[in-house]
């Protein structure tokens, strides 16, 4: 095993040699791609040589927005700025706005809000199963490069029931609302102690699924030829997990990163809505750029949230949800009006820190794909078409608002498509795409 320093650790190297990018661990019929360390390139010209990592952060409130003060009025690249989108100004030419986007066949109003990465259709029939969600989907064309292929995180969210990530089965990936225990899974350290628990645990559970392939492996040559396809297709599944666990156990020999700041303080209070989102935003931007991980989702959980803290001293006269079926009250809309600004404005302290952060000759911002938006287009109706959609960074061709026809339908994985694309997985379609979205040419 060659043992290397770790970008951003204080440990020192005690060894030098190189090692390609094409050396691979082999165990127990299992080829694994090793994830791109820094002995992969020669000391002196590491620091010099960082290429920069393409990076996504999915965010969606599932109660959406007020769609009338989100969507501009008029279209192309010369569109006037709708009232929300004003707070964004001063990053124009670093987003895209879209409308008449949405999921053909998702609709049951509130039922959509777990399809928004999937696409999976008819939420509502006897029988749903849910499909893989698009951040998951990623995660396995990418492989294992950074501790964490994904991070799934949430604020105010109800775990049991609502999630953005969800496994190729249709399991739901719980998410997680505790910063500071995010903080500690990231960059504290365990003791030997801990790390070898752990290291038990992972070498057991490979013990297990090593012995299911052998018994399963004998079965089979008495199966018949349909029998036999689909034995294959769960010793895949089989195979992937294994892989998974050869993962975990490398990284969990190797040090963790050194953490660039205290660690945060949670906020338990469901009723400070803003500011938990504000710090899961935080949280997410910490994983990006500390090379955790690679994808982050953020499922803002606005349906489960509260009568909340709009500012000090005053509170919401009503629950989100209760608000967002408005009814035209004026009261309601007011309030639903205030928390969208302030939603906006933690999206322009984003990008913000972003373009203020220089990664490997670029601005942070450019090498980071982040999505806005929600699966409802109206909460007031259950509308679910017309999506509110912002995509911002990631090197993409902004400064635009693209319009589709609302009639035709036009599927949100087209743009998913295009965002697969350029993290560079090279895939014909994802969910219910059509092709990819024009207008959005690379820069």
């Amino acid at each position: 095993m060659v043992v290397c320093n770790v970008m951003h650790t204080p440990h020192t190297v005690v060894a030098f040699r190189r090692v390609s990018r094409r050396t691979v661990l082999k165990s127990a019929g299992v080829t694994l791609a090793l994830p791109l360390l820094e002995c992969m390139t020669s000391s002196h010209s590491r620091a010099d040589t960082i290429q920069p990592l393409r990076r996504m952060l999915l965010i969606s409130n599932n109660l959406g927005v007020l769609p009338k003060l989100f969507f501009p009025t008029n279209t192309g690249r010369d569109y006037t700025l709708s009232p929300y989108l004003l707070s964004l100004e001063n990053f124009r030419a670093d987003f895209t706005v879209f409308s008449g986007l949405s999921h053909p066949g998702v609709v049951g109003g509130h039922s959509t809000e777990n399809c928004f990465l999937t696409a999976a259709r008819g939420p509502t029939k006897s029988g749903f199963r849910n499909q893989i969600s698009l951040d998951q989907f990623a995660s396995e064309k990418l492989g294992w490069l950074t501790r964490f292929p994904t991070l799934n995180l949430g604020v105010n969210i109800d775990k049991a029931n609502r999630s953005l990530s969800w496994t190729r089965d249709g399991v739901l990936l719980p998410a997680e609302e505790n910063a500071p225990a995010l903080f500690q899974k990231m960059f504290v350290q365990g003791d030997p102690a801990s790390v070898q628990e752990q290291l038990q645990r992972l070498e057991e559970r490979g013990s297990i699924l090593d012995t299911l392939l052998d018994d399963t492996n004998q079965f089979r040559r008495t199966l018949g030829r349909d029998d036999k396809a689909r034995l294959d297709q769960y010793l895949t599944s089989v195979r992937e997990v294994e892989e998974r666990l050869h993962a975990a156990r490398e990284w969990e020999l190797r040090p963790k990163p050194s953490a660039p700041q205290p660690p945060p303080v949670d906020i338990h209070d469901k009723k400070l809505f803003i500011e938990k989102f504000d710090l899961m935003l935080a949280m997410a931007q910490l994983a990006l750029e500390s090379r955790s991980t690679r994808i982050v989702t953020l499922m803002v959980d606005a349906f489960a949230t509260p009568a909340f803290q709009l500012h000090p001293n005053h509170i919401t006269t009503d629950g989100y949800h209760n608000l967002s079926h408005h009814g035209q009250s004026v009261e309601k809309i007011q309030q639903l009006e205030d928390v969208d600004r302030q939603q906006m404005a933690l999206l322009a302290k984003l990008l913000k820190t972003l373009s203020d952060t220089p990664d490997a000759g670029q601005r942070s911002l450019d090498n980071t794909i982040i999505v806005y938006g929600s699966n409802m287009g109206d909460s007031n109706t259950h509308d679910n078409s017309n999506l509110p959609i912002l995509l911002a960074g990631g090197g993409f061709r902004h400064g635009n608002h693209l319009a589709s026809n609302h009639s035709f339908d036009t599927p949100l994985c087209n743009l998913f498509l295009s965002i697969l694309h350029r993290l560079g997985i090279d895939v014909d379609a994802f969910g219910s795409s059509t092709g990819t979205l024009t207008g959005l040419e690379q820069t």
